[in-house]
């Protein structure tokens, strides 16, 4: 083989798009979350013979579920710090342990139905942004704690099990696979954590204002962005696609460019995204397909409007 050739590889069925203009193109996206949930179920090795292990476990938890959830309140309550962040430090508000006790319900019983769907993948990821203070009661939960009470959860179903008297084989098979799944379900949560610290992040507030389908896609007319200062308008447009990644997936397509690096023999693939055919942007009502593109610098102010073909 001649070490001096290089080697150009691009990933499957993908072909690089020629010809686009790179002033309209957005990189740094993070992996949509249904795509992100299915590469790390894979990673994480949560196959069949793994949720076969965890099932000969479910009955033993469902039946304590309710337990469960009362026991998960109680002590968040009793310890000051998620008193406090709950704003229970004076007294439970029962209206609200009431939605927290409902919330936590729905996702007990889909975990314990060891759901692998994408809407499942993008309810975590909801998830994520509500305990970033996106909730309707913009309470924010550190990271930490999340992980922290996911943990209690694992460590509550051993406990169960093991009251259960389950024959020990039968407890370590489903502990096993309960900790690659709920690994996976931190991961998801973080990551809608993270677009939603993202989009507060800025001194340089901008409003992106949606038409016609995206607006029953991700249910708001307009969404508020922060930018640093001098930043372009693609950098208002990661955040917000980041953010509302159902958006991208109707507004945006994928491009790939190839970068050579002169000590390797492979070629990196750089993916971007770029606005789907007749689907328009504008920049206080002018398009910026017709003028700097994404490149545009936002001001405190500005407006970015995204309009679906036909409009």
């Amino acid at each position: 083989m001649n070490t001096n050739t290089t080697l150009r590889t691009f990933p499957p069925a993908v072909v690089p798009q020629l010809g686009t203009s790179r002033t309209m193109e957005i990189q740094g996206l993070p992996r949509d979350p249904a795509d992100e949930w299915a590469f790390m179920l894979r990673f994480v090795g949560l196959g069949d013979e793994a949720k076969a292990a965890m099932s000969r476990s479910v009955e033993t938890l469902f039946r304590r579920g309710t337990e469960l959830v009362a026991d998960t309140y109680n002590y968040l309550s009793s310890v000051p710090e998620t008193a406090a962040i709950l704003g229970w430090e004076n007294g439970i508000d029962e209206a609200h342990l009431e939605e927290r006790r409902r919330f936590f319900t729905v996702w007990l019983a889909r975990t314990l139905g060891m759901d692998t769907s994408a809407e499942f993948a993008y309810y975590l990821f909801g998830a994520g942004k509500i305990h970033a203070g996106h909730g309707p009661r913009r309470i924010h939960v550190p990271p930490a704690y999340v992980t922290a009470s996911v943990g209690l959860v694992q460590a509550t179903f051993a406990r169960f099990m093991q009251e259960a008297a389950l024959p020990a084989d039968v407890i370590a098979g489903a502990m096993d696979g309960w900790s690659r799944y709920l690994s996976v379900q931190i991961n998801q949560m973080e990551l809608g954590y993270r677009a939603a610290v993202e989009l507060d992040q800025g001194d340089v507030p901008v409003r992106v204002t949606l038409f016609g389908r995206l607006r029953a896609l991700v249910g708001t007319q307009e969404q508020r962005v922060h930018v640093s200062k001098d930043a372009p308008m693609r950098e208002a447009l990661r955040k917000f696609f980041a953010y509302f990644p159902k958006a991208r997936a109707e507004a945006l397509e994928r491009v790939w460019h190839s970068r050579e690096d002169e000590e390797s023999l492979w070629v990196e693939m750089i993916e971007a995204h770029i606005p789907r055919g007749g689907w328009r942007i504008l920049l206080n009502g002018r398009d910026v397909e017709y003028e700097e593109g994404l490149e545009a610098t936002l001001h405190a102010g500005d407006e970015i409007a995204i309009f679906p073909p036909g409009r």
